[in-house]
């Protein structure tokens, strides 16, 4: 079924031809704790001569599934990858989550029909509008 997939849809991971590519100019640089595996090109195949950086998605492509310190090597902010010089963290940093909007994790607020349907009571200072 995974070749099926990768056949017919470019979202569920890499499709054929980046297979190949993967296969022909990539060298695997590492992986994240969601599954994501990136790659840097074996030659300068860019235009500005710098060597191309790429991620291949595990399961469904969504940019938010890239945490900051991936994404700061595959915009050259980063010359070394999060694997080689891991970014520093701080105390008061959260662990990375991705978007959830969309999917059943996504939060959903008090009385949104997502969730339960039931708002909260109203509390005593709401007065209903009635035509005189």
């Amino acid at each position: 079924m995974p070749v099926f997939k990768s056949l017919l849809t470019w979202w569920n991971g890499a499709t054929i031809g980046t297979r190949f590519t993967i296969a022909k100019r990539g060298r695997k640089v590492g992986e994240d704790e969601f599954g994501n595996i990136y790659y840097e090109s074996r030659d300068n195949i860019s235009y500005d001569g710098r060597k191309r950086r790429w991620v291949v998605f595990n399961g469904y492509a969504e940019a938010s599934k890239v945490s900051p310190d991936w994404h700061g090597w595959l915009h050259y902010t980063f010359d070394e990858p999060p694997t080689e010089a891991p970014l520093p963290r701080r105390a008061w940093e959260k662990d990375y989550l991705p978007n959830l909007t969309g999917t059943p994790m996504a939060w959903r607020p008090p009385g949104s029909l997502a969730r339960t349907g039931e708002r909260p009571a109203a509390t005593g200072d709401y007065e209903a509008w009635s035509p005189e």
